[in-house]
């Protein structure tokens, strides 16, 4: 069994944050260096896709509708305000939405735009909209790249944005949002548009991950897929024997992206318990014949791939996490 592990985010724990099951795979494991790119550029290169991921699509694929016969793209709640002449978005990942307020949202935004615009809920914090007039091009990170940088809404539309912020300023649900002091969610941040593309050929048999874009991949090529069990040991008393399976593990993006040095730590410690162990002893034991993590940061992708008779490489000495990055 190959197990390919996608990882952002991993080098962004300090020095103080020590992982030895995963600094023992990093030390003893061959590494390669390549450019870099965000988890939506990697997951867009492995799957073999030509043109620009379209996020949307695959998000609706993943929660099982079939997106063949529109044009999708993420419409994901933010907060927006004002810093200067511009605006500053803050990503829904920095607040808390419940997901009958998003879906009051939803239900106020089709309203005003039936014959324009569809907006469904994958969850609270992810949406995907159909544009039935127009196909516009439309920027291809998430919210969360650009959260609390000054920003131009719309992708050129910014008589659209300007009217979505009206119909959502004007909602209840936002309303009771400020009387608490909290975020209101009075904006969507539009990006990954474009229609399904056709079913890639790629080298795994399975694919494990909470993201959507990932699962929607799964479901585009075929492979067996499911979301992420809690730990590795309950992944592989489900694993097959053989073959290449691919897992996303992106608990660290959100903390790492947003600088929260705490949640990264504690995301580390869990991932090393969790994960990085289990797969170290996996390897040890036969039960995995290769490992290989790939880990997105600002600077690169870095692959490390480790066999089993990589481990008795003891003159690799283990290092801090933070001396790789």
């Amino acid at each position: 069994m190959h197990v390919e592990l996608v990882v952002p985010g991993l080098f962004a724990a300090g020095a103080e944050v020590r992982a030895p099951s995963l600094e023992r795979l990093l030390a003893r494991g061959r590494r390669q260096t390549a450019a870099a790119k965000t988890p939506e550029e990697w997951l867009r290169d492995a799957f073999k896709l030509d043109a620009r991921l379209p996020a949307g699509a695959l998000t609706l694929l993943a929660a099982g509708g079939d997106p063949s016969s529109g044009f999708w793209l993420r419409a994901d709640p933010v907060h927006l305000h004002l810093v200067g002449d511009r605006v500053a978005i803050v990503a829904a990942e920095e607040f808390d939405v419940e997901r009958a307020q998003a879906e009051a949202l939803c239900e106020a935004l089709n309203r005003h735009f039936e014959g324009v615009m569809e907006v469904r809920l994958f969850d609270a914090r992810r949406w995907v909209a159909r544009l039935l007039q127009g196909e516009p091009e439309l920027d291809e990170h998430p919210a969360l790249n650009a959260s609390g940088r000054r920003v131009t809404l719309g992708g050129g539309g910014e008589r659209e944005a300007t009217e979505i912020q009206m119909v959502l300023h004007a909602q209840p649900v936002n309303e009771a949002r400020e009387a608490r002091g909290e975020p209101t969610i009075n904006g969507l941040w539009l990006w990954g548009a474009g229609r399904v593309p056709a079913p890639p050929l790629v080298p795994w048999q399975s694919l494990s991950a909470d993201e959507p874009i990932a699962l929607g991949l799964a479901r585009l090529a075929g492979l067996r897929h499911r979301t992420l069990p809690a730990t590795a040991n309950a992944w592989l008393d489900r694993a097959p024997e053989e073959g290449r399976h691919l897992i996303v593990l992106d608990r660290l993006r959100i903390p790492a992206s947003l600088s929260r040095a705490d949640e990264v730590s504690a995301a580390v410690e869990a991932l090393e318990r969790d994960w990085f162990a289990p797969l170290l002893a996996g390897l040890r034991d036969g039960r995995i014949g290769m490992l290989t993590l790939h880990i997105l940061h600002g600077a690169g992708v870095d692959s490390f791939e480790t066999v089993r008779g990589d481990l008795r490489r003891f003159w690799r000495r283990t290092k801090a996490l933070e001396s790789y990055a």
